[in-house]
């Protein structure tokens, strides 16, 4: 895909989205079941559409949350439902409506006090918090889109374990809600929002004070304070922007918000690679405003709308890309988290950078990789039988420095705090560390490519198999291996991973959107990079022809 011209650069006011027809479309248009793209359809991170595409409406959120109402009293969870929302305009219609319906079915659902916005990961901890206390299960919804456009919607449910729901689970939400939805609603119980806001299923919970009060549990923010660490932070407009000063004021640390807007058309965002507006904290042109002031501090982050990504930049080093940031996560916290088992394993996504097979292995430690989706560790986090959690579309969780669980969804704060934590401990930014494994384990060449695609050819290479590949060969080395399943757990992983001795592709279709990715990577060269793009992209051509 072609850089746009104007990618990093700030987006002209007649290009911004209409807000008012956005929000308009999500109350009267109206899905229709029998279209496969207006159906309630679960990714990897929850149901995600636009209003204006008859893909994320009011009748969608009403279903959904009429069938997680269901799932719930079905299994016995009689704890609070922990609600957030972030700073996308569809998050606050869906809010809205998700508060109409939950109260109906008599679940007692928690709020941000003042009616904020709440993070994904603060939803994840106040879950497994509560639950740890509690006999009553509670579980979790956000409501979000992740980094997507402004004109985009989300939704996604966190079950009591606290990370995101299953398969399993998703597959009998989506299948309920689209019934619903088929039968005209008729079976959705609804109060009006007054009516919802003034019962007594609906209470305010102070998910700041709560989280940010925890924190000394997961990072040594006083080494950080110590240190006199000078953080600078850009929330990207997201739903974590009113975490950072608390967090600054408690623990005295030395934290300067450069970008305090939060603006439903983002129109504060430099342009993405394609010219799209996307609060892509991995990507630098999206992080083009935090990129500029990087001299200013000794470490520099920004973060997604929903806050389970992170983005580290090290001065006059820049942006890290995500797959070496999470290698050298990895290797400083197994050397400084004393109470970490040592028979407990480190997690990775099939489509993370070999780096960290390279860095777990010198460790001396094991390595768990699974599909992309971070629901594959949520039970391993939560017993603790994984230590550490990452995807390398910048998303990662890890355990409490005693060991045990802190979050099993992905969370923004602590891998943007455990980058300042790791410069106050070793004098090194993670940057100059990722230097040194490059020097030990060798030079990466990492590269992801997205491609247009339809849904029916999306399904065609879901279904991949090692019978597609009949080559013995992948740009110039012998093939030494063939996945349709990660070695970590088993589970299928939507496409497949060719594998040689210095390199490797994966071909998997988004659970997101209408697009397909290629990951590569070489320990040789450029050129065997390029030479790994050209064939993977042959294969798959010949198997969507």
């Amino acid at each position: 895909m072609a850089i746009h011209h104007q990618a990093g650069k700030l987006v002209s006011h007649e290009s911004l989205v209409n807000i008012p027809k956005l929000v308009s479309s999500y109350y009267q248009l109206k899905p229709d079941v029998s279209v496969a793209t207006e159906k309630v359809s679960f990714g990897t991170s929850g149901h995600r559409g636009s209003a204006m595409q008859t893909s994320f409406n009011e009748d969608h959120i009403l279903a959904v949350c009429q069938a997680i109402a269901e799932y719930r009293k079905q299994q016995g969870y009689n704890g609070p439902l922990f609600l957030g929302k972030d700073t996308h305009a569809l998050s606050e219609c869906a809010f809205g409506t998700a508060l109409e319906v939950f109260a109906a079915n008599g679940v007692n659902v928690m709020i941000q006090k003042g009616d904020g916005y709440t993070p994904t990961p603060v939803i994840s901890h106040a879950i497994l918090t509560f639950n740890a206390s509690n006999s009553a299960l509670s579980d979790g919804v956000v409501i979000t889109p992740s980094h997507n456009p402004p004109e985009d919607g989300g939704i996604k449910y966190n079950p009591p374990k606290g990370g995101p729901a299953d398969k399993d689970i998703t597959n009998w939400v989506a299948e309920r809600a689209n019934e619903l939805l088929l039968t005209g609603l008729i079976d959705v119980k609804r109060m009006s929002l007054a009516e919802a806001r003034a019962s007594d299923f609906v209470k305010e919970f102070d998910y700041i004070d709560h989280y940010v009060s925890d924190l000394s549990n997961v990072i040594d923010v006083q080494a950080i304070a110590d240190a006199n660490i000078k953080i600078g932070v850009d929330p990207m407009g997201g739903s974590g922007i009113d975490y950072w000063n608390p967090i600054a004021e408690k623990y005295g640390l030395d934290i300067t918000v450069v970008n305090t807007k939060v603006d439903p058309a983002f129109g504060f965002m430099p342009l993405d690679k394609d010219g799209k507006i996307r609060m892509d904290c991995s990507s630098p042109y999206a992080m083009a405003n935090l990129l500029a002031l990087q001299d200013d501090f000794d470490i520099a982050v920004g973060n997604d709308p929903d806050y389970d990504r992170h983005g580290i930049v090290c001065k006059g080093r820049g942006l890290m890309n995500p797959n070496a940031y999470l290698g050298v996560a990895i290797e400083y916290l197994a050397q400084h988290r004393e109470n970490w088992s040592k028979e407990a394993g480190f997690g990775k996504t099939l489509v993370s950078s070999g780096m960290i097979d390279r860095v777990v292995a010198g460790l001396g430690r094991s390595l768990c990789e699974v599909p992309v989706g971070f629901k594959w560790y949520v039970d391993g986090l939560f017993d603790g039988t994984l230590l550490f959690g990452g995807e390398e579309s910048a998303g990662a969780s890890f355990l409490r420095q005693d060991g045990s669980v802190w979050s099993t969804d992905k969370d923004g704060f602590i891998l943007a705090l455990l980058a300042a934590e790791i410069l106050a401990k070793t004098g090194k930014d993670p940057a100059q560390l990722f230097e040194e494994q490059v020097a030990k384990y060798g030079q990466p060449f990492y590269k992801r490519i997205d491609v247009p695609s339809t849904p029916e050819q999306k399904a065609i290479l879901g279904k991949l198999d090692k019978s597609n590949v009949t080559q013995t060969e992948l740009a110039g080395e012998p093939i030494s291996d063939v996945l349709t399943h990660a070695p970590g757990n088993g589970a299928a992983i939507g496409g497949l991973k060719v594998v040689t001795e210095n390199g490797w592709f994966a071909a998997r279709p988004s659970g997101t959107e209408n697009i397909y990715k290629i990951y590569l990577e070489s320990f040789v060269s450029e050129a065997h990079l390029a030479s790994l793009e050209e064939e993977a992209k042959a294969l798959v051509s010949n198997v969507l022809a």
